[in-house]
């Protein structure tokens, strides 16, 4: 009788991670990271691209301050939802879709911005009346 060696046998613990760990070099490549932590395609699938086409200087330059008050306000509350116990989870769960999309909307209204040659408005500019409108008058006085 010949003796014959035993055949290796793989462990199904070496089967799964080694499984794992080739799924996660695979879908490592589809995180494209810029300096925001959030890759420029990614926030761009949550805006409309044509939603600012059609605005003028004076309304992107409203709809960016008030986008870039909406980022802000977000990245508060994920910063203040992390120092809590599941914090990660509930700030990716409740947050994230909202920042994304405020970002990819930021995004469009820049390049709009961009593309329309807009420059911001002086600080008084923005208080003062337009010329040739109508006064706004002046509220009723409560009968006495």
């Amino acid at each position: 009788m010949t003796a014959s060696a035993p055949a290796p046998r793989i462990s199904a613990f070496a089967v799964t991670a080694s499984a794992l760990l080739a799924l996660g070099l695979a879908l490592s490549g589809c995180a494209g990271v810029s300096s925001g932590g959030v890759g420029e395609d990614m926030m761009a699938a949550f805006g409309d691209p044509a939603k600012y086409d059609l605005y003028d200087c004076r309304q992107l330059e409203t709809e960016r301050k008030t986008l870039a008050s909406r980022e802000a306000e977000l990245q508060g509350l994920m910063a203040k939802a992390q120092t809590g116990t599941a914090g990660p989870v509930v700030a990716e769960m409740a947050y994230r879709n909202d920042y994304l999309t405020t970002r990819g909307q930021a995004h469009f209204a820049d390049e709009a911005w961009r593309k329309n040659k807009c420059h911001p408005s002086p600080p008084g500019a923005a208080t003062a009346s337009v010329p040739g409108a109508p006064a706004k008058p002046a509220p009723p006085q409560a009968a006495r």
